[in-house]
């Protein structure tokens, strides 16, 4: 039976024995654990100079993971990483920093990592790459010989040819992403933007809905929306409702409707946008009949960009605050750090309305937890930004343009105002659409796409 290899920017070592909660690591363990696998990434250091892998065994996975140098951080993760892909895959060109050497360093790091993982494959290894931080990998797979089924998700959106032509350096990456033998995306807007992007910068033609021709191979393209653990995510919400931070928050707000945001402190977000809407929606409705818990986890606080947008956040908030705000009363709740998933998934049963608005998502699991989290004889309103990829799946939510804060702020008082028959009707849909899902079976269907042939052989999520 195949070993599965994942291939990732980070590496979720578990502590001692113990399982990672991440996202991604829920996804793939469970898999990785009945075939054996190995985890290959970078270990989150920064150290002065490079070194050999380090390796840490835990059960049937393994997990080998690469140090950065000061350079090589700069340049490959802060400089163009997160520089110039992430601003341009989320069609915010403006925010893009771009250095030539910043690019060289990104090749660079990703030939490297190549060089460290090839005397760790076996033969029948199948590979899966993720995200925006290796797209040159598969290609210095490639060039080392390696031929094992090699599969690429992008977790970020993927913009139009002409808006992902603005970043110095994509068209080699386009090209060097169609090496591998399939390449996932969270929707189909994604896929086919990425399909137009492939066949606009190579020579690659694209021979069907699913299917690249480019160097005399097919390259496979799938649709693969990452989920949650719904059912599980529900029981958690319901039973932390009645633990001491929901009681004590539920205490605090004496019958105002909640309104929720949770994110990172990123400019994706829409947070300047959503408050902007949120100061609009107060100045309409009743002193002390509604708040606004927003908890914004500070990311990425080397860079500038995320810097300034926390001053602007703090000045916008502390502007609805004196502006509308009573000596007892505040409309507007802003938390700059994170909480707890158990106690976040209290808070968003406890919610009204749940305020997923960014500018531009991948997916965005917020959205689909806060739909999970909701008691389904009350259930509250989720109002999305129709440019999350969650969007294409929670069409029932109240869909947005988080570029329009005035319509955001007739959005939020629609939900408000909604008569419960409706919300239950908007919430069965959504869960309908969710509750049937899992992280594991998220990450078997993308491996089934890989790797056809060992379709019996894979264990079935959900299924012992």
């Amino acid at each position: 039976m195949s070993r599965i290899v994942v291939v990732s920017n980070r590496v979720p070592v578990p502590a001692g024995n113990a399982g990672h909660a991440g996202g991604l690591a829920v996804a793939l363990l469970g898999l990785m654990e009945s075939r054996g696998g190995l985890w290959f990434g970078w270990s989150g250091a920064v150290t002065e100079r490079v070194g050999a892998p380090g390796f840490v065994q835990r059960g049937a996975v393994g997990y080998a993971t690469l140090d950065l140098t000061e350079a090589e951080h700069g340049g490959y993760y802060t400089g163009y990483s997160n520089g110039v892909l992430w601003p341009m895959l989320h069609s915010l060109p403006h925010l893009m920093s771009f250095r030539r050497q910043d690019l060289d360093t990104y090749r660079r790091v990703n030939r490297r990592f190549a060089d460290n993982l090839v005397p760790l494959l076996r033969r029948d290894d199948l590979i899966w790459v993720h995200d925006y931080h290796l797209m040159s990998f598969p290609a210095a797979l490639r060039a080392r010989g390696v031929g094992n089924p090699t599969g690429f998700f992008l977790h970020v959106p993927f913009p139009g040819p002409e808006a992902a032509s603005v970043a110095p350096g994509i068209r080699g990456l386009v090209q060097d992403l169609l090496t591998t033998d399939l390449l996932g995306f969270q929707t189909t807007a994604d896929r086919d933007n990425f399909a137009a992007a492939a066949t606009g910068f190579t020579d690659a033609r694209r021979t069907g809905d699913a299917v690249i021709e480019a160097g005399g191979r097919e390259i496979r393209l799938g649709v693969f929306p990452a989920e949650i653990a719904a059912q599980e995510f529900a029981a958690t919400a319901a039973a932390e409702a009645r633990a001491e931070p929901a009681r004590l928050l539920e205490r605090s707000l004496g019958g105002q409707a909640l309104l929720l945001g949770v994110d990172r402190l990123d400019p994706t977000k829409g947070l300047p946008e959503r408050l902007d809407a949120f100061r609009r929606l107060v100045a309409r409705r009743p002193a002390r009949s509604l708040a606004l818990l927003q908890i914004a986890a500070p990311s990425r606080e080397d860079v500038a960009v995320y810097r300034r947008l926390r001053e602007e956040l703090d000045t916008a908030a502390g502007a609805i605050n004196s502006e509308f705000g009573e000596p007892d009363w505040l409309p507007l709740r802003l938390l700059a750090r994170p909480q707890p998933r158990e106690t976040l998934a209290g808070f968003m049963r406890q919610a009204r309305v749940g305020v997923v608005t960014p500018l531009r998502d991948g997916m965005n699991l917020v959205a689909k937890e806060y739909i999970a989290a909701q008691d389904p004889a009350d259930p509250g309103v989720l109002v999305l930004s129709r440019f999350a990829g969650a969007a294409a799946q929670l069409g029932s939510a109240l869909l947005v343009n988080p570029h329009d804060a005035e319509s955001m702020a007739e959005a939020l008082a629609q939900a408000l105002d909604m008569p419960l028959a409706e919300r239950q009707a908007r919430w069965q849909v959504a869960w309908g659409a969710i509750a049937g899902a899992s992280p594991e079976g998220w990450g078997e269907s993308f491996l089934r796409a890989l790797a056809p042939e060992e379709l019996d052989r894979l264990p079935v999520a959900g299924r012992a």
